[in-house]
């Protein structure tokens, strides 16, 4: 056995999986070139590699949830320092570096976003609250942020980072809202207004940074992650001065038990380019003195069956995918699907809905 692969096979017994067993979770190794390549790399290793076939395993789902409650993860994912000065010296989400997420990522195509999705094409984390399908949780997830919001007819709200118009088409229709919406994504700002057609919805190509006026209520579900945390404080203070006095803030965002200033490498390379995940600390210190805290709610393990539901729909459609994107691609898409369930299920990552005022509302505000 060589030097890697001996280090290796001790490291994954930590969190009871095996190279070559036969149980679900273990990896079946189908290059040897695989230990070394893992042991210099960690997680990016790990990902690229399964990437290149180099590796297999039938529940991934299952391998990360090991990993992560096991903790060596900890161990393993050394971050070169390039990365790390990088990220201290460089603001990876200025204006001019913000496009490139939507560009590598929502970008990508309407057709993948359409067959995976669900009739909504909500593409955030949906509430699992007595429900039984993808698209009955996303409306429940859409009606629920309407109502935190207390939206009533004729409120104007801006919605930062609108998707593909899910929320802003759920709002306009059913509680007779207008909506203005902002977006950094040309393929979601087409695809939003074909869904939103005939509606009182507007949506904007621009930067939240460029933000004028005022609104009744802000949402912005599951676009912080894009922001960093140089620009966390930036953006709550745009949102303050956009927010009327006595409107409310309702963010939705995954977060992170532990404040970290990097992305996950694979994630960060492959998936969500500067991305990274806010903690509690960094969130609380960027609406100190702005806001007062209404209400957080954390679902994050509803993010388990929302991603498998994705990755579901993504597997039945791939016969009609494929020719586009292609078996690489499928083996990317695949990793990040249901690792991120893995990561679910250990409650490695979270998902919160939070309201603020800027304020305080009158008597208490009334959790929904």
């Amino acid at each position: 056995m060589n030097i890697a692969k001996k280090v290796l096979t001790e490291f994954v017994q930590k969190a009871d999986i095996q190279f070559n067993g036969d149980r679900a979770w273990d990896i079946q190794v189908h290059d040897e070139r695989f230990y070394g390549r893992v042991l210099r790399g960690g997680s990016l290793a790990l990902g690229e590699s399964y990437m290149d076939g180099w590796w297999d395993c039938d529940d991934l789902n299952e391998l990360i949830y090991r990993i992560l409650k096991s903790n060596i993860h900890k161990e393993a994912n050394k971050r070169p320092l390039l990365s790390i000065l990088g990220n201290m010296f460089m603001n990876l989400q200025s204006k001019a570096r913000a496009p490139k997420v939507a560009e590598d990522h929502y970008d990508l195509g309407n057709d993948l976003y359409e067959a995976m999705l669900g009739k909504g094409m909500v593409y955030t984390c949906a509430v699992w609250d007595g429900v039984d399908n993808l698209d009955d949780a996303q409306e429940q997830k859409m009606d629920l942020l309407c109502k935190k919001m207390k939206l009533k007819k004729g409120d104007h709200i801006l919605d930062i980072g609108f998707g593909f118009g899910g929320l802003a088409k759920h709002a306009a229709e059913n509680y007779g809202a207008k909506v203005t919406g902002i977006t950094l994504s040309k393929e979601q700002k087409k695809k939003a207004e074909e869904v939103t057609k005939g509606l009182n919805v507007d949506f904007k190509f621009m930067d939240y940074r460029d933000l004028t006026g005022t609104f009744d209520h802000v949402v912005s579900v599951e676009m912080f992650e894009a922001v960093g945390y140089k620009n966390f404080r930036t953006f709550m203070q745009k949102v303050h001065d956009v927010l009327s006095d006595d409107g409310l803030f309702v963010l939705q965002t995954i977060g992170e038990n532990n404040t970290n200033k990097l992305g996950e490498p694979w994630l960060d390379k492959y998936i969500f380019p500067n991305g990274m995940l806010p903690s509690v600390q960094q969130i609380g210190e960027s609406i100190d003195d702005l806001f007062v805290l209404e209400d957080w709610y954390s679902f994050g393990a509803d993010y388990e069956p929302t991603l498998k539901a994705w990755f579901e729909n993504f597997d039945a459609a791939w016969p009609k995918l494929k020719d586009k994107y292609g078996e690489r691609f499928y083996r990317m898409w695949k990793y990040y699907l249901e690792t991120m369930q893995g990561s679910s299920r250990a409650r490695f990552i979270q998902d919160w809905q939070i309201v603020l005022s800027k304020n305080g509302v009158p008597g208490g505000y009334k959790r929904i």
